[in-house]
């Protein structure tokens, strides 16, 4: 059984047991999260959402919270002399789906 969920501005297939990396959440490691934006759920029946499944959510343990690769963010106008050099890290939430419940 496999679902797509909504979290962060981003839709993810998620299957139970499989680790996923999201944007970050207000969670712990060791927490338990709820995801109840859940816009379809596969297997032997289908259940397609319109936008969301009826009673559908999909629970997972948070393993860590953690930071993305550095991103350079360099800004140049030519022959303005103008130049700003800004550095990037994206805080992520890495989960392990544990059950869905459709």
């Amino acid at each position: 059984m496999y679902a797509i969920i909504e979290t962060g501005g981003k839709q993810l297939k998620v299957e139970e047991g499989k680790s996923i990396v999201v944007e970050k959440l207000a969670a712990e490691a060791g927490d338990t999260v709820t995801f109840d934006k859940v816009l379809f759920v596969g297997g032997e029946t289908v259940k397609v959402g319109a936008p969301t499944v009826d009673g559908a959510t999909v629970t997972a343990k948070v393993v860590e919270q953690g930071r993305d690769k550095k991103i350079i963010v360099f800004k140049f106008k030519k022959r303005k002399n103008y130049r700003r050099k800004q550095g990037h890290r994206q805080p992520f939430t890495k989960v392990v789906i544990e059950k869905i419940n459709a």
